[in-house]
Parts: structure tokens; sequence; C-alpha cells
């Protein structure tokens, strides 16, 4: 990059642009915008079509740490740029699903949680990181805010576009979209910091060969830390994403119209992205483990106003509080892997655990699913997930100071860290 582009900051404009079309976004957001003309014209269940999501989010999840040592390895750029290629296709072939065989829906799904995992915040997180120290919570949490702009967007451009052309030519339309708002912007302005440009020598990782502060790979494997964090997100993920993906078949259900619905799934999204924002300028200045118990209370709150079938604002409140819960949940992650466990390893620690995190993101919408199917009702399910919320906020209480605070690279300063 050169001239006005060498600011680090267009970076993070990548990563806003990029995470507008990522994998939570597209796959997971206007999941809810889908289900109810894709599980009519097909003749399925919700909890049935909701199944190939869990098979999606199975193999994104196993995908993740794979795709970490990827990054460590080889550094993103070359990652990422293939790899959006391939998501973009696997998008498209979402206007082949068919319910017989039903198994073609399983074979498109999984193979796009394979290549999914490019457009998630795993690659932006990490180059981020990179270029950030002292102001790394603000600048996740402004990149990050991409997925809360995805989410208010998305699904209104997937509602546009059934109505338009049908639902499998809006999945095409939304393939376009990943081509012109993420490869794009990666290809112009997504890459590391001069002094990340060392290579690494065979069955090394980048940060070893640049002498980065941070655990080994298997030491924090085997730490309870790094198992706390990964239960207490996976839980709470399985809650949030396990409510919002069926909120629009929720509200239509209590009576409301499907515009207004989708409205308020797109209410979450603009929620999502003031929780993102807060939470990086919080994570600067206070104790991470409580900003993170005070961000996961909110979907509390949210989830016991949609138990509670109140009718008027109730509903769209509960949205909205969720939206704030799930808006911190990635910037507490990213952040959490690079205080607890340093740069040395990031991708390949920070993947892994959003390995655990991407079960989740499959395990809510069945369970959802599921609670409707069998007692005609989401309160069941509702309730299991409050139980949920809680024990994540107890695990955070937990957690102890940073290991790798901000400064860690005072001692070898970089251009990365001056302003441009």
């Amino acid at each position: 990059m050169r001239g006005i582009f060498a600011n680090r900051w267009w970076v993070v404009a990548a990563t806003v642009l990029g995470l507008i079309v990522g994998a939570g976004p597209v796959n997971v957001f206007t999941f809810g915008v889908f289900l109810k003309p894709i599980t009519a014209e097909l003749g399925i269940g919700r909890a049935t079509f909701s199944s190939a999501l869990t098979l999606h989010a199975t193999m994104a999840a196993l995908m993740c740490p794979l795709f970490g040592w990827m990054i460590d390895r080889w550094g993103v750029r070359r990652v990422m740029l293939p790899a959006l290629v391939l998501y973009a296709l696997g998008i498209a072939a979402y206007a082949l699903i068919t319910a017989d065989p039903f198994a073609i829906t399983y074979l498109i799904f999984g193979i796009t949680g394979l290549t999914g995992t490019v457009a998630g915040p795993i690659p932006y997180s990490t180059v981020i990181s990179q270029w950030f120290d002292r102001q790394r919570g603000l600048a996740l949490g402004i990149g990050m805010a991409g997925v809360g702009l995805g989410v208010a967007l998305m699904p209104q451009l997937a509602t546009a576009l059934i109505a338009e052309f049908g639902w499998r030519a809006a999945y095409i339309g939304m393939a376009v979209a990943v081509v012109v708002c993420a490869f794009v912007p990666v290809a112009l302005f997504v890459r590391e910091p001069a002094d990340f440009a060392a290579r690494p020598q065979p069955g090394e990782s980048r940060g070893a060969a640049l002498d980065l502060p941070g655990a080994g790979v298997r030491e924090a494997l085997c730490s309870w830390l790094f198992w706390g964090l990964g239960l207490a997100f996976f839980l709470d993920v399985i809650a949030i994403n396990g409510t919002l993906t069926h909120i629009v078949a929720l509200l239509t259900d209590r009576g409301i119209g499907c515009e207004v619905a989708v409205t308020a799934l797109s209410g979450t999204g603009i929620a999502l992205l003031a929780g993102r924002v807060l939470s990086g300028w919080f994570l600067d200045r206070f104790r991470g483990p409580y900003v993170a118990i005070g961000f996961f209370m909110t979907p509390m709150v949210g989830l016991l106003l949609l138990m509670s079938h109140a009718e008027g604002a109730a509903p769209f409140l509960g949205a909205i509080c969720l939206g704030i819960g799930i808006g911190a949940e990635i910037d507490l992650m990213a952040f959490f892997a690079s205080r607890y466990f340093g740069l040395r390893n990031y991708a390949k620690i920070y993947g892994t655990m959003f390995g655990l995190f991407g079960f989740g993101v499959g395990i809510g919408p069945a369970l959802s699913g599921l609670s409707f199917d069998w007692f005609h009702s989401y309160t069941p399910i509702f309730a299991v997930y409050e139980i949920m919320l809680f024990v994540t906020c107890v695990i955070f209480l937990r957690l102890g100071p940073y290991p790798y605070p901000a400064g860690e690279r005072a001692a070898r300063p970089a251009p990365a860290e001056q302003p441009a």
C-alpha cells in the first residue's frame, strides 16, 4: 500500500465491508428469511431444514483450526483471495438445494461450511491484531461492526430479491454481493504489516519466526482458560443465534407482518453494530470479563421479553437486546484470544476457539426448530437458553488478569504501530 492507502485504518474499512457479506449475515441471519419460503416449497419441516444449517456450522467449526494454521503459515492475503472465490460459488450453489433427495441440500450446506470460514472473523481479526496494539479493542470493534451492518442489510436484500425473483435467484444475488463487498476490498487493502512479512521455516509459525510473545498451541489447549472461554462462547452462541435465526418466524407466528418482522431482524443488526463498537471501546478501558458479563446479561433480558408473549414493542425490544449481546461476542473472543494467549500462535488458537463457537452456531437453530415442532412454541427452549447465558456469565467471573496486556510489543517498535 502506498500514499493514502498506507493508513492501517483501511484494513479496518475492508474488514467492515467484507463482514457485511460474511458467513454470519449471509448463511445464518438470512436463514430466517429463507426459512418459510423454502420449507413451504420443498414441503419439509423447520427442524429438518434447520438441520442443514447444523451440518453447515459443524463443517465450518471443523475447518476453523485448519484455517487458522493456514493463516499462520502462509499469511492472510494468500489464503483469503482464492478462498473468497470458493465462498461466493458456494453461496450461489444454494440455488440448487432440493428436498428430493435432501442429501443434495446437506452436501451444499456442508461445502459452504468449509468455504465460509474465510468470510468470518478469523482472518480479519488476525490482521487487525497485527496492525493494532493499544487501540486493538476499538479497531476490532469497528471492524467487526461489519457483521452488524450485514445483519441489518442482508435480510432486507434477501427479502427484496425473494419478492422480485424468487428464493433461488436471491441466493445468486447474494453471491454477487460477496464478490463486490468482500473480494474486491480484500484484494485492495488487506495485508500484514511490513514487520510481519518474514517467511517462517517449515513447521514454524510466522509468530515464532518473528519472536512474538504468546503461548504455544499445546500450552493453550491444555489450559482451563482456553476451554473455559471456549465453553462460554459456545453456550452463548447457541442461545443467541438459536433465537435470532427463528425471530422472523416467531414474530410472524404471532400475527406480525413479514415486512415488519424482517425490519425487526434488521434492527438487531443495528443493535449488533452498536454492541461491536461499544464493547471494543470498553475493552480498551475496563477489565474484559466485566465487560463480557454486562453484554451477556442483555440477551437474558431479551429472552425474558420474548418468553412473556407481551405485545406491542416488547418482542422488538427483546430482539434488540439479543442483537446487543451477539454484537459483543466476536469482539470479546478475538480480544481475549490476543490478551490471554498473545500473537505468537494467534490464528491457530483463535481459530480453534472459533471452531468450538462454530459448533454452537448450528446447534441453536436446530434446537429452536425442534422446540417448535414438538411443542408448537419456542418458550421451552428459551428457558434453556437463559440457563446457558447464566453459566456463561459465571465463567467470565473466573477469568484473571491478561498475561499479554497492551504494550506487549513496546520493546520492539514496528512501523505498523506508528501513526500513518
